[in-house]
Parts: C-alpha cells; structure tokens; sequence
C-alpha cells in the first residue's frame, strides 16, 4: 500500500497530532499543490491543520477530523499513483463524498470508485446523490432525476449515454427537450427548423462536446448514431436500442410525458431529468414530470433519484441562491 500507515505521534505531548508518511515525494508535491493550496483546502473545509515535514503530513484536529482528512489525503494519492491528476473538481469530489465502501459493487467501479469512461475524460460522481444516481442509470431501464440547476443531472446522464455507447450497449443516442420557451416566436426566429430550435438545445450540445473529439460527435450526428432534438418531435417513434435523455421534464405536459414514456423500445434505456421548481408551462396547465413521478413511482425497474442544493457541483454562490429561494417558499 502506498500509503504509509497512520501511527501515533512518537512525542506525548503531541496527542492530538495524525502521521501520515508517504513514500514518494515527487507524487506528495503534486498532492500538496502549488504553495499548498490543497492541504490550504482541507484545512479549511475540515477544521483541521497540516504540516510537511519531508514525505511526512502531521495532521492536527479532533479524531474525527483527522481520519476524515487522511482518507481524503490517500485516495488524492491513490489517483497520482495511477497516473491521473488531482484538480479541483477531484479535491471537491472527495471531501464530499470520502472513500468508497469496499461493499459497494458495481461492473463500473474501479478501486471503489464510480467512474464513467467517454473519449476525451474519465467522468466521476462528486456527491453521494450522484453516485446513487450513475448506479441507477446503468441498472434501470428507465430513471428520474429530479432536483435544482446544477446538480449534474443531464451531464451525468449524457456521459453515461455516450460510455454505454462507445462500449456497444445502445446502438445511439437521443437527447429531447421540451422548446416550451419558444411557443409560437418559433416563427419570428431567422433561419430553417434546426437553426430556430437549436439554441434550446445547446446545453446538450456543450454536454456532449465534453465528452466526444469534435470530428467524431460531427460525423455521428451526420450518421444519426447521435441526435438531438425537440420533445415534439418524438411522436409515432419507437427508440429502440438508444440511450434516450429527455432534459427540463418539468416544461413537458402530461400528454407530452405520456408519449415520451411509451416511446421506450427493445434494448433501450430512457432517463428523464427535470427541476420541479422551474415549471415555464402556461399558467394551469400541470407539469408531466409531477404527474410522471406521482403515477410511476412504484413501478419496478423505473428509479427516481433526487437532488438537493447540497449536491449543487457549479459555483458555491449557486448552491447558496438556491437554498434562499427555498426558505423564501
């Protein structure tokens, strides 16, 4: 094991000290970060304080805090030994979520961990939400995420689209969203049908591009292997063998959830994300995500994984905007 054994502190009267020795320097320095700002990091987020001292971390806090700090230490030093980087969404990462349980089983786990492989990044849950919701994408046919922006739930899905893709388990994928936003300016916009609809779905198109080389994603579009497009546009198909993500549900009517649902063919695997408090439906009309999650909600093999602001994975200002408009509600 890599990472040296925790051992008392040899002097008494440094009782609430935790050694940690690691055997590489080189990969400690890479650990530390640029003028410490990653032990600057734990420091902080975990009440505690680090000192270096040659290929030594001391580690002083309560107990708690201190084994709570090494296991973040060894699995960053985990992933510099296997070669891969330490960034600020990996430090992110594991103060939220610490080690994996070795019970935890999954064919995608790797040293523990869930991690999602595309062509140009390997793709790693950041809180526990979103690790019980990758888990659910590869075991269930069907499955919602539902909570507040920025949560991760189309990227995730999206990634996991493109790995089941690249590994031969669907034969393409298909990305949805309602265009409720647009309603009838549609015909004001310049352009043909794709140019008017596709800056509603340009969110897909980022997503995407994070994970395929821009040649490639071109050609599978070009292919059909990839396409995104309108929920309107879904009527009187049947997705067979696809990875089907229908982004913003909560803009879908009932009528329209109900025939995106029954869309699902053979081979398939459909995921619906949406955020309840973000409805832009006409003023009346129910959203179908509620009634979706209301009618469906004990039927087996169809999950429903929910977020909360505390699983917010963009800027922490977003997490705190999030959590003042709910305490206002």
């Amino acid at each position: 094991m890599a990472l040296g054994a925790l051992t008392p502190p040899q002097d008494p009267a440094a009782s609430t000290e935790m050694l940690i020795e690691f055997p590489d320097n080189r990969l400690l320095i890479d650990l530390c970060g640029e003028h410490d700002k990653n032990l600057a990091t734990i420091e902080q987020k975990l009440s505690v304080q680090i000192n270096r001292r040659g290929n030594q971390l001391w580690i002083l806090g309560d107990e708690g805090a201190q084994n709570r700090a090494a296991e973040v230490l060894g699995a960053l030093y985990a992933r510099l030994e296997a070669g891969r980087s330490v960034e600020p969404g990996d430090m992110d990462r594991e103060l939220r979520m610490g080690v994996a349980r070795s019970g935890d089983q999954l064919e995608m786990f790797r040293g523990g961990k869930v991690e999602i492989k595309t062509r140009k990044k390997l793709v790693e849950p950041r809180t526990d939400a979103q690790k019980a919701y990758v888990q659910s994408l590869f075991a269930n046919e069907m499955a919602f995420g539902i909570g507040p922006a920025g949560t991760g739930k189309t990227y995730l899905a999206v990634a996991v689209g493109v790995s089941m893709f690249l590994n031969g388990q669907v034969d393409k994928i298909i990305l949805s969203r309602p265009a409720i936003e647009a309603g009838e300016r549609l015909g004001f916009l310049p352009g043909d049908m794709k140019e008017k609809i596709d800056p509603y779905m340009q969110p897909l198109y980022d997503a995407l591009d994070d994970f395929l080389p821009s040649k490639q994603l071109a050609k599978l579009f070009e292919e059909k292997s990839i396409e995104i497009a309108p929920l309107a546009f879904m009527r009187g198909r049947t997705l067979s063998n696809a990875f089907v993500v229908l982004d913003e549900a909560q803009n879908a009517s009932t009528m329209q959830m109900k025939m995106f649902l029954t869309r699902l063919g053979e081979g398939s695997r459909m995921v619906i994300t949406g955020d309840r408090t973000q409805v832009d439906l006409p003023r009346g009309m129910p959203s179908g995500l509620a009634d979706a999650e209301r009618l469906l909600n004990s039927v087996p093999k169809i999950s429903f994984n929910y977020f909360t602001s505390k699983d917010v994975v963009r800027h922490p200002l977003v997490a705190a905007i999030i959590e003042a408009y709910e305490a206002d509600n």
